[in-house]
Formats: C-alpha cells, structure tokens, sequence
C-alpha cells in the first residue's frame, strides 16, 4: 500500500506571532511620527498666521500712520480695524479656543502705536518671552513674538 505523506500547509503559532509583534512594534513609531508632524505643521500655520496679521497691521500703517492702539496683551480678535480692508479675517490658533495670539503696542509717541508685538504659544518651543503681555490662553505662556520690522 502507499503511504499517504502528511502534508503540514500554513503558519506555526510563533512565526503568527512574530509577524503580529513586528506589524505592532512599526504602527506604535509611525503614530509618534505622525504626532509630531502635527505638532510642526500647527507650528508653522501659527507662524504663517502672525505673518500675514504683520502684513495687514504694515499695510494699516501705510494708510494711517500709526499701528492700531491697544492695551498691553490683547487678544487679536479684539482689532476690528484691519477687517476686511486690510485682511479678509483675524486668524485664531489651530487648537482653537484654549490658545490665542495677542497683539501688543509696545511703544507710542503722543498716544499713536509705533512698535507693536504679535505672540504665539508653539508647541515645539518652550519658555516664554517679554513683551508679550500676560499669556497666550489658558494656562499657555508665549514662546514666539513678531514685531514690526
């Protein structure tokens, strides 16, 4: 009689495993990965952000000569005057309400704003910096500052 050969087809439970671990083991780096690329690009559309508001408060002074007067580490929101002539809207932070940018007059000769300072929080920088008034939202001290050219 002919033997029949037992013919073993498929995995073992520890190559299923290996297998299973290394799968594991590259989605956990590429998720940090990812975390941090969003952290950056938050980063950069704040510093995009204070950029453009820089341009509107240049383009403000062209026309008045002066910059916007306002008290010391006032929310951006609160300048009314360069909607809609001079940009289309005031922007906000990427996580919302919890951060916010601040505009600040930091020098003024008979009442008019000659120097001003926009701030930022990033979050892959840390400290804070003068100038800037109290903070950049809820318990977020700010670690970036623009200032007229």
């Amino acid at each position: 009689m002919r033997k029949l050969a037992n013919k073993t087809e498929g995995f073992t439970l520890v190559e299923l495993l290996v297998v299973i671990s290394i799968i594991g083991i590259l989605l956990s780096l590429s998720f940090f990965g990812i975390q941090n690329a969003r952290r950056s690009s938050r980063d950069a559309k704040r510093k995009s952000d204070l950029e453009a508001v820089r341009s509107a408060l240049e383009m403000y002074k062209a026309d008045n000569g002066k910059y916007p007067s306002t008290s010391s580490g006032m929310n951006l929101s609160s300048i009314p005057s360069l909607v809609p002539n001079y940009i289309s809207s005031i922007p906000t932070d990427p996580l919302g309400t919890t951060r916010n940018y601040t505009y600040s007059c930091t020098s003024s000769v008979s009442g008019n704003c000659v120097s001003y300072a926009l701030c930022a929080s990033l979050e892959s920088a840390s400290g804070s910096v003068s100038g800037c008034g109290t903070s950049c939202g809820s318990g977020v001290s700010c670690n970036y500052k623009v200032t007229n050219p």
